[in-house]
């Protein structure tokens, strides 16, 4: 590491800090200490530049893709992350960008997490699942209340103290 780099890390370990000082550690966190609070959906039929152009306006890595619900189902539901956007770009193989829609490149029945659960949970549960990004669904209500990234965690992580 040379000398600019070495004056780089310690000026922003010695810098004014982002976000609050009184962050829980890891270990004492839980899911809604660092999730973000709502969900940007799309619809399946939504085509995927619109995908892109919502992610890049609300300057955000996930959103959520939402179907209509079945009789007595939940409403089908899925994510896509910037990453499998950026993917689906330079896949020329399954058809032209402009005509594939959200609801082809949507990844699965997302992993789900309590806004309620300790956030070393969500921690093992990205682990197991291999996935950057959890729905947080409201410990009262069971419903969608938020979205909680593997950035949102690293965020603990580096400034959790309390």
């Amino acid at each position: 590491m040379n000398s600019n780099q070495a004056a780089t890390i310690e000026s922003i370990r010695s810098g004014p800090r982002i976000g609050s000082f009184r962050l829980p550690r890891l270990a004492h966190a839980r899911v809604e200490d660092a999730m973000h609070p709502g969900l940007i959906s799309v619809s399946p039929e939504t085509p995927l530049r619109e995908v892109a152009r919502v992610l890049s306006s609300h300057h955000i890595h996930c959103l959520v893709v939402t179907g209509p619900a079945e009789r007595g189902e939940a409403p089908h539901c899925g994510l896509i992350s910037a990453a499998n956007l950026v993917r689906a770009a330079g896949d020329g193989a399954r058809g032209s960008f402009e005509e594939r829609t959200a609801a082809e490149l949507a990844v699965g029945t997302p992993p789900t997490v309590s806004s309620a659960d300790h956030l070393q949970r969500a921690v093992e549960l990205m682990a197991e699942q291999r996935t950057d990004h959890l729905i947080v669904l409201g410990a009262e209500d069971g419903r969608p209340a938020g979205l909680l990234s593997a950035l949102d965690i690293a965020g603990m992580l580096a400034w959790g103290e309390a």
